[in-house]
């Protein structure tokens, strides 16, 4: 019985296969209460506003609540889901995401017992992602599997993950971080702007130019807009270092600049590290970082984006050769706190008190990031990682 158990925690394929049927079931559980499917309505409206050529951004309240943040390339890619029944749509699109997310798990330089365990401890973070049936579980694997591609010298297939990931969430463009460890540059550029406008140009294909131009001008003002609004103290959003910040200083008015002036400069100092570019394990190490700043550093991060956050602490947790209590710790302490804090684990006078009002779930990321920083600038790749 053990040996059954452990040969079925072991096995990616087993892991992969409960991930997908996650996916089916935390649709269909969303389907079946009637009104919570708002994030997958405010999705399929993208596709159908796209067509009747009306305002992507504004409110529509006869048909979904809040507003659209994503781009209009969007449109295409939700299209396939938005022509189903909502009940299909929103199974398979859940799906999808998942499907983009295991598949950059398998790509990673692990032994498989590695890969299954690796999906293992990202499940819960999943299932929270999963249930607000958001994008940003296939973002993650589009960041990883861009990375991995550069390694794998496939320029084309690494830009297009990259710019998929940009044209419907603009934060994606922190993939480019491993741009320095691209072998063929120009390849990689040339590709990049080709994939850029081919992406740009098709929804004219179904709406028009004029549209799609006016669609961008209203996206980054929305966007400007959405930024504003989750700097709020009382936002469920901003569950992120600055976030944290500005929660226990009660001072909504520090700027996102202010964090980025001191938050960029660490996440750069590592690139000072030229000879350590060839080393596989070092890409790696700055695609975990990259993962955690972009969540950490985005007044947008709310609980389902911490599937984002969460995948590099497991990469970051991965590489190392021999982990020290400390370590393990840290890890325990991701779990914990940032992966079940949304959960039955914490009493609801907790969660609301203390865990919401001071983006605490951002708190365990903040410390692995910044020891991730420390390794990235004082270890040797070559001899303190392991990638199997």
């Amino acid at each position: 019985m053990k040996e059954k158990f452990l040969k079925f925690i072991l096995n990616p394929r087993y892991i992969f296969g409960v991930y997908l049927i996650i996916a089916v079931v935390t649709a269909i559980s969303k389907y079946s209460r009637g009104n919570s499917i708002n994030n997958y309505l405010i999705f399929k409206y993208t596709y159908i506003n796209t067509l009747l050529q009306k305002n992507l951004y504004l409110q529509y309240p006869e048909h979904f609540q809040d507003s659209n943040h994503y781009g209009i390339f969007f449109s295409v890619l939700i299209a396939p889901f938005a022509l189903m029944p909502d009940w299909l749509g929103i199974s398979l699109w859940n799906v999808a995401n998942t499907f983009i997310f295991i598949y950059a798990i398998h790509k990673l330089p692990f032994s498989d017992g590695k890969k299954a365990i690796f999906a293992l401890l990202c499940l819960q973070e999943f299932i929270t992602a999963a249930l607000s049936l958001q994008f940003n579980i296939a973002l993650v694997g589009l960041l990883m599997l861009s990375a991995i591609y550069i390694y794998e010298n496939k320029e084309v297939k690494s830009a297009t993950s990259l710019m998929v990931g940009v044209f419907v969430k603009i934060y994606g463009v922190v993939g480019l971080s491993q741009f320095f460890f691209i072998k063929n540059k120009t390849k990689f550029i040339v590709a990049g702007i080709v994939i850029a406008l081919l992406f740009f140009v098709f929804p004219m294909i179904y709406s028009s130019p004029e549209f799609v131009i006016q669609s961008y001008k209203d996206w980054s003002v929305s966007l400007a807009e959405k930024n504003g609004q989750n700097q709020s103290l009382n936002s469920y959003q901003d569950i992120s270092l600055m976030g944290f910040v500005r929660r226990i200083l009660g001072d909504a008015s520090i700027s996102n600049l202010s964090f980025l002036a001191f938050g960029l400069p660490l996440f750069a100092l590592p690139y000072l590290r030229i000879k350590q570019y060839k080393n596989y394990a070092f890409q790696l190490m700055i695609l975990a970082s990259t993962l955690l700043f972009l969540v950490l550093f985005s007044s947008g991060s709310e609980s389902p984006t911490y599937i984002i956050a969460v995948a590099g602490v497991m990469i970051w947790f991965f590489l190392q050769k021999e982990r020290s209590p400390l370590v393990l710790g840290m890890l325990i302490f991701v779990i914990i706190l940032t992966c079940f804090s949304p959960s039955d684990l914490f009493p609801k006078s907790v969660k609301v008190n203390y865990i919401v009002k001071y983006s605490l779930k951002a708190v365990p990321c903040i410390v692995v990031w910044f020891r991730i920083v420390y390794e990235l600038m004082t270890r040797d790749f070559d001899k303190d990682y392991s990638l199997q």
